[in-house]
């Protein structure tokens, strides 16, 4: 009788209890042994879901939270931003699933556990939990309402385990969850504070217009250029460390304008005395002229000693009046609201880290509505950058930002000579790469615009590349392209292959292998065999180029 009691009594103080369990993760078997682990702490009412690194304090802002009320069956995430606490409570969290009970069994850390099988989003998930503790908890919410889950494995191959479980005196709800502070919001909401706070967000432009208009001003924060068809900001960049990623993002929508048009979004360097930022204050002809020969000059296209031309950030190609022609008809033809830009542009970190620099966007037109655009960069830290360079050189941009306001086409590539520029290396430049970006224009039916020509790039007099920049899934876009004219062939002009841009897209750049370049004087030619002027229509090419490398030894 006397064991008897004892074994109640004991049962009783296991079940008050609480516990912490430790997890990792690990794939085909091997563990990182650098992650921080996930730590459940629960008893039989709730649990966390944190990490030992928030446990210990640890944990840089932001990061989440998550708790399960199992008395209640209803859940409260809670993301740890940089300013704030958010959170959204749910009572359908461990609704969401239905499993398979299966008859399998296993010990984990000395407990019977049982098998479980469900799918989220088309992976197939075992839950391995056990009873043996009357507690409901998991290193995620999913199998939480089995019992305790212990492991949980991905597709065979990617496993969350449990690999250390305690008992604890109790759970201070206090230390991990600050309730005074917490301001509660809906679950998409919070999703988007969460997801937000993770990275640094550079805000540029918001719902601007790019039109042509002699009335357009500027103020304080926005500079209206070229007649109002470039828009500048100054942004101050922070420090981006090394392999962080950097994205820039372009909304567009025309406010009157039907046409496809050139866009570029760039930033203006200012390591020397001169820079674009004087052709735009003074005019073009007070930057350097580029002189092939050809009996014309072409301001502010190459480097010179004094000069550095424009750094593009993302060439792209706006489409046929999204947005504002959206009333024109055509059947099983749902237009898009707008046309939405992003690119990857980390290589271009060196460039921009630390700096405070003019932000623009041009987009070429002639109409009075022209266009709206929203403009953004975000940074990224991480260690998944492709080219991990410290080092930038712009060192050619031959799309006539200030078309507008004087600049000349690009139609230097007319004579063999193209467009050929010279720069000197201050230090030895490892594994170096030319960014190369190139599109097509104009020409109208046998221009080059719809006529595949080959861009040959030399340096130094020696040929390094040679290919042909084109686009054939133009058609993809039509949906973005209401106003796009339709020929007797039933065609869309959108639906055209063009020489490198698509009416609605962003114009990958090339990257070319230079291998490793001495300090010193080099130079870089382009050469694309221009089409002939058909009366008064012409052929030109926007090409635009930066050296990426490592100065380091």
């Amino acid at each position: 009788m006397k064991n008897f009691w004892f074994l109640i009594l004991f049962s009783g103080i296991s079940y008050a209890q609480s516990y912490s369990i430790e997890y990792k993760t690990s794939f085909e078997g091997k563990i990182n042994e650098k992650q921080d682990p996930i730590v459940v702490l629960a008893d039989k009412k709730e649990n966390y879901i944190l990490s030992d690194a928030i446990l210990k304090q640890k944990k840089e802002k932001p990061y989440e939270v998550i708790k399960n009320i199992v008395s209640e069956s209803k859940t409260i995430s809670y993301g740890f931003l940089k300013d704030e606490v958010a959170a959204t409570e749910s009572d359908k969290a461990l609704k969401t699933y239905t499993y398979e009970l299966k008859a399998d069994t296993k010990k984990i850390l000395g407990y019977t556990c049982k098998k479980a099988v469900t799918t989220v989003n088309s992976n197939t998930i075992e839950i391995w939990y056990t009873n043996d503790l009357g507690i409901y908890a998991g290193p995620q919410l999913l199998g939480q309402n089995l019992g305790l889950v212990l492991e949980i494995v991905r597709n065979g191959s990617t496993s969350t385990k449990a690999y250390a479980l305690k008992r604890e005196k109790n759970i201070n709800a206090a230390k991990i969850v600050p309730e005074q502070n917490v301001q509660f919001t809906d679950a998409l909401s919070y999703k988007d504070l969460l997801w937000k706070s993770k990275f640094v967000t550079l805000p540029v432009f918001t719902q601007q217009t790019i039109n042509f208009s002699d009335k357009s001003t500027s103020d304080e924060v926005i500079q209206r250029k070229a007649n109002g068809t470039i828009i500048l900001r100054k942004i101050k960049f922070p420090t981006i460390s090394l392999g962080s990623q950097v994205f820039v993002e372009l909304h567009e929508q025309s406010q009157g304008d039907a046409y496809d048009r050139t866009g570029t979004v760039f930033v203006i360097p200012q390591e020397k005395s001169l820079s674009f930022l004087d052709a735009l204050d003074k005019g073009v002809k007070t930057i350097p002229a580029y002189d092939n020969g050809n009996g014309k000059s072409y301001y502010g296209v190459g480097i010179t000693e004094n000069y550095l031309p424009a750094l593009e950030l993302m060439r792209f190609f706006t489409p046929f009046g999204v947005k504002q022609f959206n009333h024109i008809q055509l059947k099983n033809k749902n237009w898009e609201e707008r046309a939405n830009y992003r690119q990857d542009i980390s290589e271009l970190s060196p460039s921009l880290s630390g700096k405070e620099l003019w932000v623009g966007t041009f987009i070429g037109n002639y109409d009075k509505g022209g266009h709206k655009v929203d403009l953004e960069i975000t940074i990224h830290e991480n260690d998944g950058q492709v080219f991990k360079n410290n080092f930038n050189l712009p060192i050619f941009n031959s799309l006539n930002i200030m078309e507008m306001a004087g600049q000349d086409y690009a139609t230097m590539f007319n004579n063999e000579k193209g467009l050929e520029v010279s720069f000197d290396l201050k230090k030895d430049v490892n594994q170096a790469v030319l960014r190369y970006t190139s599109t097509g224009h104009g020409g109208w039916g046998n221009g080059d615009e719809f006529v595949p020509k080959e861009n040959k790039i030399y340096l130094d007099g020696n040929l390094v590349h040679a290919f042909i920049p084109w686009r054939s899934e133009c058609g993809s876009y039509r949906l973005y392209n209401p106003a796009s004219g339709n020929f007797s062939n039933g065609l869309s002009s959108s639906d055209l292959s063009r020489s490198n841009w698509c009416p609605g897209t962003v114009t990958n750049p090339n990257f070319i292998p230079l291998g490793n370049l001495k300090a010193g004087k080099h130079t870089i030619r382009i050469q694309i065999p221009q089409g002939e002027n058909e009366g008064s229509s012409f052929s030109s090419w926007n090409v635009s180029g930066v050296i990426l490398g490592n100065t380091n030894p």
